[in-house]
């Protein structure tokens, strides 16, 4: 199997689209309850473009395979250098690799834009999550006990951190 990462372009908002819906139907990688539609997506990428921060598209021959991308952590100007990144990989491609190429080319990313910090928050559940980031030297900061409701239980949200040096 070949794997590009490539920047995405607005013909991949419908793949991102159905790797966020499975996810937000089906885990609790996302604390969202309803699918989201093309119209919120192309507008959520247009203000990716708009906000200069990276969309990566991870893609083989079968097409688009999973995604990364990262925003400003807070809206507040005193976080300007601190960024939470998203990895999000087709649930039928995981395992092989995509989300650490993902990964280690948005941290690559945020070096040469300057970025501080780079966060993740991750639902405790998700072990797999919280090992992988572990193996970029992101370090746990704390948890949220409770913060998420989903398929009728209680979420507690980890967050990591990788000071960008």
């Amino acid at each position: 199997m070949k794997l590009k990462i490539r920047e995405a372009e607005e013909k991949d908002v419908n793949d991102i689209l159905d790797i966020l819906n499975y996810e937000i139907l089906n885990s609790t990688v996302l604390y969202d309850y309803k699918e989201r539609t093309f119209e919120q997506q192309l507008k959520w990428f247009k203000q990716k473009e708009a906000d200069k921060m990276p969309v990566l598209i991870a893609e083989n021959e079968n097409g688009v395979i999973g995604f990364g991308t990262y925003g400003i952590f807070r809206p507040w100007d005193a976080y300007l250098f601190s960024i939470e990144h998203s990895i999000y990989v087709n649930n039928n491609s995981r395992g092989i690799g995509i989300g650490k190429q993902l990964l280690s080319k948005l941290i690559e990313l945020a070096k040469e834009q300057k970025y501080h910090t780079m966060i993740a928050g991750v639902d405790s559940s998700n072990e797999g999550s919280v090992e992988f980031h572990k193996k970029f030297g992101f370090k746990e900061i704390g948890t949220f006990k409770e913060v998420g409701f989903k398929f009728d239980k209680w979420l507690d949200l980890k967050f990591l951190q990788l000071l960008l040096k």
